[in-house]
């Protein structure tokens, strides 16, 4: 008999251009090609509207209306969860038994208008968010937005006290399953990692022509990396030096342009972005996050695509992959191992190791199973 399974998506799935996007819409392909029905639930709000392109993984889709400003405000609750407590999607949800999978800590507001002991209800945990709101409070400068990261991430970390312990909660990395269990007491918390697009290590051998840091670049955290990397690192190893990203801000623009050695590629195509990280000699990806939640999507694409991979500690901590690394913590270390690997080519071992880390851990069918496993 066929399955059937309600997913619930924070966001549009389609186009798969950041990582929770890319999570989830792999995760819907891989489940429709195990031949699981999908009734499709998603929130929009922002420019990437309702797409086509979901109708032929899908069995039914709902589209609801996230309640943005002060429609979505809560004193109690954070506004992620507020914003999308949606007593349509609830009632949609309660017209069967069918088993639930929950994208992101967002959508979880519902749970308590659903009755939980008919059916088994999984949520993906994408990052630990309070966490992830702290680092997102620390690294923005505007003061009003500084303020709500920091509510937000209060109100979150009060929030998760109240998860209920009748659910699964699927985590992307070690570390976050660990702060679910001691800090939050819960015990069905399981390690399924994230769905990547990429399934084989396609980085070709020998040597590339540039440097390069991408991600989304309206996000102030990976700005902060560019910028850091422009100033403190391509100062002092003078090599072809390309940032590329979404929404780049004026001030980047204009940094990225002041030395005849660096530039910037604003808003690549999927397929533009590929093409350079491809080219790249050196896929160059610092994280400044002191507290560390989920997994960097970019270090992935990096290292399936890529050749040579310079990171810092907190990029690689707790992922495993810190062999398939050059790892440096201060700008002098990232330019003297950019300029030591910048005329060393990229070699059959290291392919290989990279096939050995990622191809068994980031496997998206092995991982499916794994999701219908706590799902029925």
């Amino acid at each position: 008999m066929k399955k059937y399974l309600h997913i619930v998506c924070l966001d549009v799935p389609w186009p798969a251009d950041y990582g929770g996007a890319i999570d989830m819409m792999n995760r819907i392909m891989m489940m429709k090609k195990s031949g699981v029905g999908i009734h499709l639930h998603y929130f929009s709000y922002n420019e990437r509207g309702t797409p086509n392109e979901l109708n032929q993984f899908c069995e039914t889709i709902h589209v609801y209306k996230r309640e943005t400003g002060h429609k979505g405000f809560s004193f109690h609750l954070p506004y992620i969860i507020s914003s999308r407590n949606n007593e349509q999607l609830a009632a949609n949800l309660r017209k069967d038994e069918h088993p639930i999978l929950i994208e992101g800590i967002h959508c979880t507001g519902i749970l308590p208008m659903i009755d939980r002991t008919k059916r088994k209800i999984v949520v993906r945990m994408h990052n630990e968010e309070s966490i992830y709101y702290k680092e997102l409070a620390r690294s923005e400068s505007n003061f009003l937005k500084k303020l709500y990261f920091h509510n937000e991430s209060r109100l979150l970390k009060k929030y998760n006290h109240q998860l209920p312990d009748d659910c699964t909660y699927a985590c992307v990395s070690e570390k976050d399953i660990s702060i679910l269990k001691k800090d939050y007491s819960l015990t069905r918390v399981e390690f399924i990692p994230t769905f990547p697009a990429w399934q084989k290590v396609t980085g070709e051998e020998g040597v590339g022509n540039l440097c390069l840091y991408h991600g989304n670049l309206s996000v102030p955290e990976n700005e902060k990396a560019a910028l850091w990397l422009l100033c403190n690192v391509f100062t002092k190893a003078r090599v072809p030096f390309v940032v590329a990203g979404k929404k780049p801000s004026k001030r980047l623009q204009k940094m990225a342009h002041l030395c005849q050695h660096t530039c910037l590629v604003a808003d690549p195509s999927e397929s533009e972005m590929d093409d350079l990280i491809r080219k790249a000699h050196i896929n160059v990806l610092p994280c400044f996050n002191k507290n560390i939640t989920g997994i960097r999507l970019k270090l992935l694409h990096a290292l399936y695509q890529g050749r040579h991979c310079v990171v810092n500690d907190p990029m690689v901590a707790g992922t495993g992959l810190e062999s398939a690394c050059h790892i440096g913590n201060n700008a002098d270390a990232f330019a003297s191992i950019i300029m030591q690997l910048y005329h060393q080519p990229f070699e059959t071992e290291e392919v290989r190791l990279r096939k050995q880390l990622l191809c068994n851990t980031y496997d998206n069918e092995k991982n499916t199973n794994k999701f219908i496993q706590y799902l029925w």
